[in-house]
């Protein structure tokens, strides 16, 4: 989720994700709420045909666009098996781009059903909508170029982090490191390009991110120290929408099953984290988190 200089081909690879940012997307002509009458949210969605799901287009591993101008990743094809068990086809679903800071807000408007995003459970997320049993774990860590200073967080007092607005590291340094100075970008694109282009001295994010940096930039390495404790990734619904957070539930416990996220994780997230990363640190298998 190869180069000649510390900033020159970051850029350049950041130029195809800075090409993914508005990603051609079919457009919602209506809201996810909207179809004919039915007597339960699955059955709007059943009338309706199709599935919509909020995802990020500049995120690899999790949700990004490929040359073909398709939406891929270990969440959106996620989402793809969810509209193939509830529809029939993996086809019959909608991927409407998000960033950190809009996925609340799309779902509180009706403009997806399911947001599978890369979003972390915490107390205030959960006051605004209702998660899912989790698919992921994660920790925030601290992208650095090699040649800088850093060595752990404290070093980064007086210095300037860059975080994408609404992330769980913007979030969380914001309430435990109000004196530090950050530099928030509303794309994960951006914020990558910020730090390649030095305007930053490091860049905080969910681990997963600037591992997947570093493995395909070499000039980069992850702080070794964490910010804050491991916490669960999960599929967020509208808060209330009981029926359809249920229905991810057991569909989660039915994939567990089949191993179907260890599939995912080989497919997009193993070649980006050391050779001997045991799987179960970074999947939810089954829904059934266990801190």
């Amino acid at each position: 989720m190869n180069f000649k200089s510390a900033l020159v081909l970051p850029v350049l690879a950041l130029g195809l994700l800075a090409g993914c940012d508005k990603p051609t997307e079919p457009k919602a002509t209506t809201p996810a709420t909207t179809a004919k009458p039915a007597t339960s949210y699955l059955e709007t969605i059943k009338a309706r045909d199709k599935l919509i799901i909020g995802v990020f287009s500049d995120k690899p591993p999790f949700g990004f666009v490929n040359e073909q101008g398709e939406y891929v990743g270990f969440d959106t094809d996620l989402g793809k098996r969810f509209a193939k068990d509830l529809l029939g086809d993996e086809k019959k679903i909608e991927f409407v781009s998000v960033e950190p800071a809009s996925r609340i807000p799309f779902l509180q408007s009706d403009k997806v059903d399911l947001i599978l995003a890369n979003m972390t459970v915490t107390p205030e997320r959960s006051q605004a909508v209702d998660f899912t049993n989790p698919n992921l774990r994660v920790a925030v860590q601290a992208l650095v170029a090699d040649g800088s200073s850093v060595q752990k967080l404290d070093d980064l007092a007086d210095k300037t982090t860059i975080v994408t607005t609404g992330t769980t590291a913007d979030l969380w340094l914001t309430k435990n490191h109000p004196d530090w100075k950050l530099l928030k970008f509303e794309k994960n694109s951006e914020s990558l390009q910020a730090l390649a282009s030095g305007r930053g001295d490091a860049y905080a994010q969910d681990n997963l991110v600037p591992f997947n940096w570093a493995k395909q930039n070499p000039g980069y390495r992850v702080l070794a120290q964490k910010l804050g404790d491991e916490a669960p990734i999960a599929p967020a619904v509208k808060k209330g929408n009981t029926e359809l957070r249920d229905w991810v539930n057991d569909e989660l416990a039915k994939l567990g099953e089949e191993k179907a996220l260890l599939k995912l994780y080989d497919q997009y997230v193993r070649k980006d984290l050391p050779a001997d990363t045991d799987p179960n640190l970074v999947i939810v298998e089954g829904g059934r988190w266990k801190p």
